[in-house]
């Protein structure tokens, strides 16, 4: 029960956190906000994993919390996907942008792999 009630005190603030990024950003005809979550949660979730694996002083519960808990709750692939499927297929009043859902899949696989190699390149120099 104690490790559940650290994945959702986490998650909530990862969630919160993503909204006031949403906030910041503002509307955009491109989903620049759930892109950068997207990225730095991949670049994120590479440091904490690699560096608790090398860590033994790294609390399994920390790591839970930042993983499963809070960075699960910033970065979220239902958005990706709706907002990439309103792009390609012009729903919501938004004009079709096929070759847009095409560069924000791209951008976004290509960016998070980068950004997941990255956190591990971090981690490994850190720790």
């Amino acid at each position: 029960m104690q490790r559940l009630l650290i994945v959702c005190a986490a998650g909530g603030i990862g969630c919160g956190v993503r909204y006031l990024i949403a906030l910041w950003m503002g509307p955009r005809a491109f989903p620049y906000a759930t892109l950068a979550v997207n990225l730095a949660g991949c670049f994120l979730i590479a440091l904490v994993m690699e560096s608790s694996m090398r860590m033994t002083t790294f609390s399994p519960n920390l790591r839970l919390a930042l993983t499963t808990g809070f960075l699960g709750g910033l970065t979220t692939y239902s958005a990706f996907n709706y907002e990439t499927t309103v792009m390609a297929t012009g729903m919501k009043d938004v004009p079709s942008r096929p070759m847009t859902a095409l560069l924000y899949v791209g951008v976004t696989l290509i960016g998070c792999m980068i950004c997941g190699i990255a956190g591990l390149w971090l981690a490994r120099r850190l720790t």
